[in-house]
């Protein structure tokens, strides 16, 4: 079983999506199974219909043999860089809180906090106004 070194990103997967140029990713690897197109059991259009992407779903759907999993690993040229692709745009970044309902509480205050206040200051301001009559 060769070593994964290589880390690609998906953009890059993603590029090698033709009969001539064929990678697949399952499980997070990469596979350039370019030259096993013609030798596949279920045609190459299998393979070309999932090339550039991640096709670890139809992999397992298919209900691959044992002999065949051990096949891929000739065919593993690395592994899916986990790493964002625009780090910038993380939904949560290392430097908020983890946890989700903390988050969501903030964002809720954000929302009635505003229009609680004018409310309260309409009110107050209403009495004022009444008393003064």
């Amino acid at each position: 079983m060769p070593t994964i070194t290589k880390l690609f990103s998906l953009k890059e997967a993603s590029e090698h999506n033709s009969k001539e140029d064929c990678w697949v990713i399952v499980s997070g690897k990469v596979y350039d199974v370019t030259n096993y197109l013609d030798e596949h059991p279920g045609g190459d259009d299998v393979l070309i219909n999932a090339a550039g992407k991640d096709a670890t779903d139809e992999f397992e759907d298919a209900g691959h043999s044992k002999s065949a999993r051990e096949l891929m690993q000739d065919y593993c040229i690395g592994e899916v860089d986990p790493t964002p692709i625009i780090p910038e745009l993380e939904i949560i970044s290392k430097d908020q809180p983890t946890n989700i309902a903390h988050v969501l509480m903030d964002k809720t205050l954000q929302y009635w906090v505003f229009p609680v206040a004018i409310v309260a200051i309409s009110v107050v301001a209403g009495l004022l106004y009444l008393r003064k009559k």
